[in-house]
Parts: structure tokens; C-alpha cells; sequence
């Protein structure tokens, strides 16, 4: 399985406009190669950077298997959103209090649907994937407080 983005290279920096401080909209994504039997897919992106630990920035979870594109600033229909670590259910860009973060999106193919709340965070929603991971894809993007 694949996830890439055509808003910045893998391991790249991530632009301006997706920054919780420069226009807080979520990046584009493309999904590729998805397995066969995937029931359903989960996104988490976080930054293991953050000085207090993992900070969660999106949290997404029963997108269609035959999700190829995930458009910037929005999520495609049936998707659920989950809780960042700011206490919302959306998008929350890059905002690093120092240095450069890296941010690390994973999507998940599943087995089946989850049967979580919405408003769930990472936890729980790592917790339900548990035992039903059929793949998992990463895309790497930084941010630097410096900008």
C-alpha cells in the first residue's frame, strides 16, 4: 500500500498553508495499491517530536477501501473523524513550539469497519485496529518553527 502527497515530497517540508497558524487546511493525499480484503481505512497523523510527547494532529478511520484521494481541506463522505490532541475533531496543521517536527502520516487498511464513536482519539482508535491491520503506509512530511 501506498499514501504520497502532492503537497510535499516525503520527508520534505510541509507548505505554509496546511500550519495550524498559516491556514490550518489539511494536505491532499493519495492512496495507491490498498490490499485486497481491506474492509475499511484509518489515518493518524502525529508528530513524535512534540516536547510533552506525541501530539496527534488528525485522526480519520472507516474511509472506503476504494479511497484513492483524500482532496486538501476536506474528507471524502463516510469518513469519521476522531479527536487531536487540541481537543477537536479536524485537521490540525504543523504548529511547533521550536525546531523542525516531523509529521507522520499512516494509513491503516483494515479488515473491517470500526464500531467507535465519533470523537474517538488515537488511542482508541489504535486500540479497535488492533488485530485487523491487513497494511499500513507512511508519508513523512517537516515543519519548522522558524518560518
Amino acid at each position: 500500500m501506498e499514501l504520497t502527497s502532492t503537497a510535499f515530497k516525503n520527508d520534505g517540508l510541509i507548505p505554509a498553508g496546511h500550519s495550524y497558524h498559516g491556514g490550518n487546511i489539511s494536505p491532499p493525499l493519495t492512496i495507491a495499491r490498498v490490499p485486497v480484503g481491506a474492509a475499511s481505512l484509518a489515518l493518524i497523523c502525529d508528530d513524535p517530536d512534540a516536547p510533552a510527547g506525541t501530539w496527534v494532529h488528525w485522526v480519520v478511520w472507516n474511509l472506503d477501501p476504494k479511497t484513492h484521494q483524500i482532496p486538501q481541506g476536506a474528507l471524502p463522505a463516510g469518513a469519521i473523524l476522531g479527536k487531536n490532541s487540541w481537543g477537536k475533531t479536524e485537521w490540525g496543521g504543523p504548529a511547533p513550539p521550536s525546531g523542525t517536527h516531523h509529521y507522520v502520516f499512516k494509513l491503516y487498511a483494515l479488515k473491517e469497519p470500526l464500531l467507535l464513536k465519533p470523537g474517538a482519539n488515537a488511542s482508541a482508535l489504535t486500540a479497535a485496529m488492533k488485530g485487523k491491520i491487513l497494511a499500513e503506509a507512511r508519508w513523512v512530511g517537516l515543519y519548522s518553527a522558524a518560518r
